[in-house]
């Protein structure tokens, strides 16, 4: 009998790194070169002013520039932790973030799930509509809105409150009810546009899941609470994700034309210092350590919340 040589395997011969990277960037020349307008933005108009980090560690002078004015270390940052705004910024931005996450985050998956039910394409469109419009609406007609809404003499609001008996209030004036007229003229801006991802999501689910569930007598109620929240809770994770790494960066730009120094008080975060000190009181050096400490904060949040739920759902931004 003759002997069978063994079989020796053959290893696939390994592509170089950079052959590898050639190679594709010839294949997907097309869709590399549809990047460059992208990656040329967030080096001119992101990477590049992160240079000016530097101003929080530093003395600065405007007449100096950045390279010539002296190094301090971390004098600003001590300064700002020692100023009297510090907890009053922090608290009232930790507070309005976790409105937003309470009442704000929820509100877009809700109404995408009530739109999902609704059977009439008609009712259906035009609630769509109606509720993502807003979005693209400028902030500061958003919050002339607001204010004339709210006003003490004419506004709607103050209308009905007197036509039910009650007297008039100006709301923008008490500091008791900013966060919630903040939170809520937010939540009517942004729910509609916001629940498009969520209902893109639903759309995704296998729509065989809906009828497994029928024939095993799930009724709208149990087929919303076993099949559809859990076929769009990877996208609630990576959407909350991304707002607990924002949870500091409340928008200020609507409280700046909200706010009035009576409502400080409830309504003056970090960000909104950062305005106040650097730009209108001429203390750079002061706003970027502010800044800074803002961008720094919400860096540890979002990577510990990946880890966190990498750990316990396996979903995660990266």
């Amino acid at each position: 009998m003759e002997s069978k040589a063994p079989k020796v395997k053959v290893k696939p011969e390994k592509i170089p790194f950079l052959l590898s990277v050639k190679n594709s960037l010839i294949r997907d020349r097309y869709l590399y070169l549809m990047l460059v307008p992208f990656i040329l933005w967030y080096l001119i108009f992101q990477y590049k002013p992160m240079a000016g980090l530097q101003i929080a560690f530093k003395d600065y002078s405007l007449f100096k520039g950045i390279a010539e004015s002296p190094w301090v270390g971390f004098e600003n940052f001590i300064r700002f932790f020692e100023s009297e705004y510090f907890i009053r910024t922090l608290t009232n931005t930790v507070l309005i973030s976790i409105y937003g996450l309470v009442f704000g985050f929820p509100a877009p998956i809700l109404l995408a799930i009530l739109i999902n039910e609704v059977k009439n394409k008609v009712f259906k469109s035009t609630v769509q509509t109606l509720t993502y419009l807003p979005h693209f609406i400028s902030i500061v007609v958003i919050t002339g809105i607001i204010t004339n809404m709210l006003a003490p003499t004419n506004g709607l609001v103050n209308l009905l409150i007197e036509r039910l008996g009650g007297e008039k209030t100006y709301f923008l004036t008490e500091s008791e009810y900013f966060r919630t007229i903040f939170t809520s003229m937010n939540i009517w801006k942004d729910v509609g546009f916001n629940a498009i991802i969520y209902l893109a999501a639903i759309a995704g689910i296998n729509p065989a899941l809906y009828e497994a569930a029928k024939m095993d007598g799930a009724n709208r109620w149990r087929q919303m609470w076993h099949v559809t929240i859990p076929g769009i809770l990877p996208t609630i994770i990576i959407l909350f994700l991304i707002q607990i790494g924002a949870f500091l960066e409340v928008g200020y730009e609507a409280i700046i034309l909200l706010y009035q120094p009576s409502t400080y008080e409830t309504a003056d975060v970090i960000n909104t210092y950062v305005y106040r000190a650097g730009l209108q009181g001429g203390e750079y050096e002061i706003g970027a350590a502010a800044g800074l400490f803002n961008s720094i904060v919400g860096l540890i949040l979002v990577v510990t919340a990946n880890k966190l739920s990498k750990k316990f759902t396996e979903n995660s931004l990266w």
